[in-house]
This record gives C-alpha cells, structure tokens and sequence, in this order.
C-alpha cells in the first residue's frame, strides 16, 4: 500500500519540444542530446535533487511552488523573461549538486541551457502550462485507505494535540518542567539593523543583495532555550559517517537558512527560514510511534518590505507541527468551518522593536516548542555575557546539506532522490498512510513537506499565508 504514494515516473524528454530537439541536427540537437546524458547519469546514480522538479518537455528548466504561482503574472515580454530566468536558476542550482554528487562535469550545460531557453521562446503558453508541482499527498493512498471516514478519526487526534499544545503555550513560562538543564543558543554574528524598502524586479519579487539577505538572517536569527537532557537536544551540523548515514555533529552548532516567499494582499513578501537539527527524537515507551533517528524544527519568519516581521510559524522537518505566531501587524481572515487542518495560533507575538529578538523555548526529547518571547538587546547581552548558559550557532545556507562530504571521496545529498531523509524513518508511517502522505513522520527536503494529515497543505505553498492572513498596519 507505501507503494501507492510513489508518483509515476514521467519522462520530460518524451513531450514537445524536448521531444523533437533531440532529433535536430543542430546545435539545439547536441544540447538537448547533452542534458539527456546529463540526466541518465544523475539518475543512474540515484543523485537526483529533488527540491525542485523539472520540467515536463523542458527538462533544462525546474520549477517551484513559488515559481509555478507567478506564472500568472509572466505577460509582458520583461515579465516572460525574468520567469524563465527563475526557472533556469533553479535547474542551475540542482544541477549544482547533482553533477558533482555523481563525480561529473559538464562545462557546456550553462551555455546550453540559455541555448535551449532561447529556442524555445514562441513555447511560452505550453511552459506555462507545464510549470507545476505534483502534490504531496497520494490520492490512490487516501482511497485504499478510506480516507472520508479514517480522516474523521484523524481529525479527533488533531483536536486533541492542538489542546494539549494550547495548554502548554497559556501555561506560565516558569512552570514548565525541565527534565534537564536550560542552555542557551544565541547567532554567532548579530545585527539589528532592518534594510529596506526592497526593490522589486519585473514580477514583483522583492530583490535582495547578498549583504541585505545576510544582515536580514543575522536581525532574525532566533534565540533558543533548549531543555538538555541528553545528546540528542543538542543541535548541530548535518554529517555524514562511515556507512554514509545522516548524523549530526553536535561540536558545531548550526542554523540552515534559505529565502524564501509568500503573497499577501497580492504582494509578495519575504521569507527567512531557519533549521536545526538533532540527532533523534528518543524512544517513550515500546509503543512510541514517532521516535527515531534525526529530527528538525523549522523557524520562519515572513517580512514586510522593510525586513521588519509580520507572522511567525514553524513545524518539524517531517512536516508536523504546524504552529503560526502572527503579531499585531496582520489580522486572521474568516475561515469556514471544516475538518481539515487549518490556521492554528498557540500563541500571538507582539512585533519585534528595533533592538530586540525573538526566543525560543524548546522541550526536550521532543523538541517540541514551548514559547515564543521577545527579548530586549540588555537580556541577549546578558545572556551571551555567560558563558556557561551561552553557546554560539553558525548561520549556513542550506543547500549546503546536499553536498555533504564522504568520509572517503566526494560528495552526497542529504536527501535521496525522494526528498526523505534515509534512516529518518518513523513507526507511524504504517498507521497513518490512510492520510495521503507517503511515510508520515520522515525527514524531508524542501518542497516536500505536506503540513495537514486531515486536508492538503504545504509548507511551501506561496499562497497560504493570503488565505490565512491580512495585513492591518
């Protein structure tokens, strides 16, 4: 029945115009011809990225959530243009990793893929038209599983879990237990400066330089609180051991960023994302469904045009535990009564001043989260001043995690071919595939996460946050 969730495997050199440039006898034909071999190796290899798809009859491109939504918005021939310029930076950016992880270089890909885009350009409207992201839920899993009545019984446990965590969120911050020690985790370069307002480019996307994105991931950066039981609350830097397994080195404490964005009120907003890692999540009982090897909490934070935050969220990188925390500045909209996952708010935050930082407090074993303060600049001080309580994280891009060095020669990817983590495994993947979501509880890529057992919902959906929020002031 797992078997179900996989998705047919399509070939996107077997739909036009792909198709017929590998039959051309041309310069058009050798790059097409040149991609092809490029892919079989990847894929005979099992080093496929797969954060981003690419693109059926236009495999030299790749596409996104995001990138899919502004689709729409691609009329005017600038418009055009910078759309298929995302679409090559992404398939740029997997093959980045995907050649090097299969120990090949082929230097005339780049040359090629503008080649190919070029060719291409009367071909818009079927682009368009081809640009999607499948789903990740598998609706022949829902109906092997039953899914109209197993997601009534789902839809109790939701229930239940959103009580439990709402109890713990209204309980005071010094009555929650501490099974072993408090230690703090503070960003190793900090800045509380805000840039802005953001140019836009041709389609909206606010455009942001290297030194602005960096100073905006140092102004964000959370503050954690983790309870410290045991090895495995200690956060740190994906690895890779002998057998070529996913660890976490605990000596070098690590946040994962990336940019990301979102629409609200039809504009397009920023998006910083930060994940740390843990080595597992530790057995509760024989009967611990959700144990296993790593686990992650994803923090992110979406910005105005001034790089000042406007909600806050975070789940687990399996994609459980989706929790919103929007200030003051945004308003939830109306939702209509429904059994699906929805808009789920433990906690309001007031805005963030100049001057002070977001803090998390985290639990231990579970690491699930406990609270979300707001600090001044004299407390983090006060905090990095002690260094007993206070150790510092590094801020890496995460895309490094799909190049990880092997203990002998070369590279690998975190991640397999199917966006999961190997090894991340939970039991609850044989109880809860009735849901739609192929091995519940997994570690999973970017673009992979699915947010809602009850309903459809994605983490990376570009357009959830219109639908769960206005902006007020």
């Amino acid at each position: 029945m797992l078997a179900l969730g996989g998705c047919a495997t399509v070939d996107p050199y077997a739909a036009a115009p792909m198709m017929q440039h590998l039959d051309r006898d041309d310069a058009v034909g050798y790059c097409a011809r040149l991609f092809a071999d490029a892919d079989r190796r990847v894929d005979s290899l099992g080093v496929r990225d797969a954060e981003a798809p690419r693109i059926e009859g236009f495999p030299y491109l790749r596409v996104d959530r995001f990138s899919a939504a502004l689709a729409g918005r691609a009329k005017s021939a600038a418009q055009q243009d910078a759309w298929r310029t995302r679409l090559q930076q992404l398939d740029e950016i997997g093959r980045d990793t995907e050649l090097p992880n299969a120990a090949v270089s082929i230097e005339d890909l780049r040359r090629c893929r503008s080649l190919l885009a070029a060719a291409d350009t009367a071909a818009f409207g079927p682009l368009q038209r081809a640009a999607k992201v499948p789903v990740n839920y598998s609706s022949a899993m829902r109906t092997v599983g039953v899914y109209p009545l197993a997601r009534l019984l789902f839809a109790a446990g939701v229930s239940t879990w959103q009580k439990e965590i709402q109890s713990v969120f209204a309980a005071p911050i010094d009555a929650l237990p501490v099974k072993g020690r408090l230690q703090t985790y503070v960003p190793r370069v900090q800045t509380f400066a805000n840039v802005g307002p953001l140019a836009q480019d041709a389609l909206g996307v606010p455009v942001l330089s290297r030194i602005d994105l960096d100073a905006l991931l140092a102004r964000h950066a959370p503050e954690l609180q983790i309870d410290v039981d045991a090895p495995y609350d200690l956060p740190g830097a994906l690895t890779l051991d002998a057998d070529d397994r996913v660890t976490v080195d605990h000596a070098a404490p690590v946040a994962y960023t990336r940019l990301a964005y979102t629409v609200i009120g039809g504009l397009i907003h920023p998006q910083l994302i930060y994940t740390f890692w843990f080595s597992e999540r530790p057995r509760r009982g024989e009967l611990d469904l959700l144990s296993g090897q790593l686990d992650g909490v994803v923090w992110r934070v979406t910005l105005d045009n001034e790089g000042a935050a406007l909600v806050y969220d975070s789940m687990h990188a399996c994609g459980c535990y989706h929790l919103f925390f929007p200030t003051e500045r945004v308003a939830a909209r109306p939702l209509p009564a429904t059994l699906d996952e929805s808009l789920f708010i433990p906690q309001q935050v007031r805005r963030v001043e100049r001057h002070e930082r977001i803090k998390l407090r985290i639990e231990s074993g579970t690491h699930y989260l406990q609270r979300v303060q707001v600090i001044s600049t004299s407390e983090a001080s006060a905090t990095q001043a002690s260094a007993t309580t206070a150790v510092p994280y590094m801020l890496q891009d995460e895309r490094t995690v799909t190049m990880l060095g092997r203990r002998g020669d070369g590279t690998r990817s975190a991640f397999g071919p199917d966006g999961l983590v190997a090894g991340s495994e939970r039991a609850e993947r044989w109880f809860f595939w009735p849901m739609g979501i192929v091995s519940a509880g997994q570690m999973r890529q970017w673009g992979h996460h699915a947010t809602a057992f009850v309903g459809r919902r994605h983490f990376d959906d570009p357009l959830l946050f219109d639908v769960y929020f206005e902006i007020v002031h």
